[in-house]
């Protein structure tokens, strides 16, 4: 049988992978129908909007969504629908860490991956290719495919396919129009190589044939885990190394430019901060931790469990740092936390390193004013009330206080702490800053991100990570 020519496709979840992903599809792919299905009515609703409010924040998603809403481009929450018509079909659902149960704390949570097969068993009437684009453990694939043959109606077919996301956020759309690679895993079957040959067309409309890789489907699975915990590996590397320049004098940013120019190392991932966060990077790796120890390697697990327990280390040793250099003590001092995203360009608040820090600001008993230019302000009081379970909003917002602006948050404050890198706080006017706050006025740099000398001659007392000193 021929490889399928795909012209109808449904991807289910319309979060942050599935969202950009099929946009782009749908912008290089004119002549192909792409609907994006989810049950959240808001969501869905937030695609829709006139305004292009768009529920995710993304450099240059909104002008893909412009371009192709209306004509190829589609946001629904008729889920039966959009499965009943496409020919291929994006599964793009959540794998949070479970919180409970076996593997609590490490595995991945597959409830969403398996209601989304089975519905795809239960309303599908012709054959599908249906492909794994969440982040799922190595083998997700053989468990959707037992359910959906298990389930499946006569003359129904459906093949897996393992076709995991690389992209970064802040950088999405572009890593989405020129990526590093495509990687599709099939199973080594005729028919597994046929859909493989299906979706590798839809992909080759944009990306050189030489980008896309087709791969078996445990290696694709693998891989995935593969590249998020080696990236972060490197974060905490040079970390570690960071909490050394802190104790020796030497100058973190210094090192990794050194390190850097080594070809076989190269600069990327090299940059010192308070920690790694996002939605990937951390629940990548205890998956990875999970599934090491399921296979019976517990110095393996034992390694990549490090990865994370560094991550942490620095979150707690930078916080640290804040109340010894404020005189060993921020109770009832006024604290500024400027950005709450986990990185620059984006909204997204998973993992976050500055909810971290203010959660252990508020155990010192500091008060706390926080500003991010893209996060709702009902994201930071969500994040902030899971990680103080049994405590009233009205009290956290005795201690918290979301600001309107940088300048804002940093007025009377003892010290300004930059969590996220985002462009704005290096901009702003700090003799302003330093006008307004309590003195000595402190800043503390996580995020490699101002010129500490500049700071100290308008007469800040400057800590930046990876470097000794005031």
């Amino acid at each position: 049988m021929a490889p399928v020519k795909v012209q109808k496709i449904c991807c289910i979840g319309a979060g942050y992978v599935g969202g950009p992903t099929c946009a782009v599809i749908a912008l290089k792919c004119p002549h192909i129908e792409v609907t994006i299905v989810d049950l959240n009515q808001a969501r869905i609703d937030d695609w829709n909007s006139a305004d292009f409010r768009l529920p995710i924040y993304e450099p240059g998603l909104e002008d893909v969504v412009r371009q192709c809403r209306g004509r190829n481009l589609f946001f629904s929450t008729d889920v039966n629908k959009g499965i009943q018509e496409a020919d291929l079909i994006f599964v793009s659902v959540n794998t949070p860490t479970k919180k409970s149960g076996v593997g609590a704390g490490f595995a991945a949570d597959l409830n969403y991956v398996e209601l989304a097969t089975r519905q795809i068993a239960a309303v599908a009437t012709s054959s599908k290719i249906v492909v794994e684009k969440s982040t799922v453990p190595c083998r997700t694939a053989e468990s959707m495919r037992t359910i959906l043959e298990a389930n499946s109606k006569p003359n129904c077919r459906f093949d897996i396919l393992s076709n995991p996301e690389f992209l970064a956020e802040g950088t999405a759309i572009e890593d989405l129009f020129k990526p590093d690679r495509v990687l599709i895993g099939s199973l080594q079957s005729q028919e597994g190589k046929d859909a493989c040959h299906s979706l590798t067309e839809v992909y080759a409309n944009w990306v050189p044939k030489d980008r896309i890789l087709n791969v078996g489907l445990w290696s694709s699975e693998l891989s995935k885990l593969a590249a998020n915990a080696m990236l972060a590996q490197r974060i905490s590397s040079i970390n570690a190394l960071s909490a050394i320049c802190e104790a020796t004098g030497a100058n973190i940013d210094e090192v990794a430019h050194a390190v850097g120019y080594d070809s076989r190392v190269g600069p990327k991932f090299l940059r010192a901060s308070v920690g790694f966060g996002g939605s990937c990077f951390q629940k990548d790796i205890l998956n990875l931790v999970y599934l090491s120890e399921s296979l019976h390697l517990p110095e393996v697990a034992a390694y990549w469990r490090q990865v994370v327990e560094m991550n942490e280390y620095q979150k707690a040793r930078f916080s640290k740092r804040v109340v010894d250099t404020l005189f060993n003590t921020i109770t009832g001092k006024r604290i500024a936390v400027l950005g709450f995203a986990f990185k620059a360009d984006t909204g997204d608040t998973r993992e976050s390193a500055a909810i971290t820090l203010i959660k252990n600001f508020q155990n010192e008993k500091a008060f706390i004013n926080v500003y991010d230019p893209q996060v709702p302000h009902s994201q930071i009081w969500a994040d902030l009330q899971d990680v103080n379970p049994g405590v009233p909003l009205e009290s956290l917002q005795k201690q918290v206080t979301i600001s309107p602006s940088a300048l804002e948050a940093c007025k009377n404050a003892e010290a300004v702490v930059i969590a996220t890198e985002w462009k704005e706080f290096r901009d702003i006017d700090w003799e302003h800053v330093y006008a307004h706050m309590n003195k000595p006025a402190f800043v503390f740099d996580g995020r490699l991100l101002v010129d500490a000398e500049k700071l100290r001659k308008i007469g800040f007392k400057v800590t930046t990570i990876g470097r000794g000193g005031l």
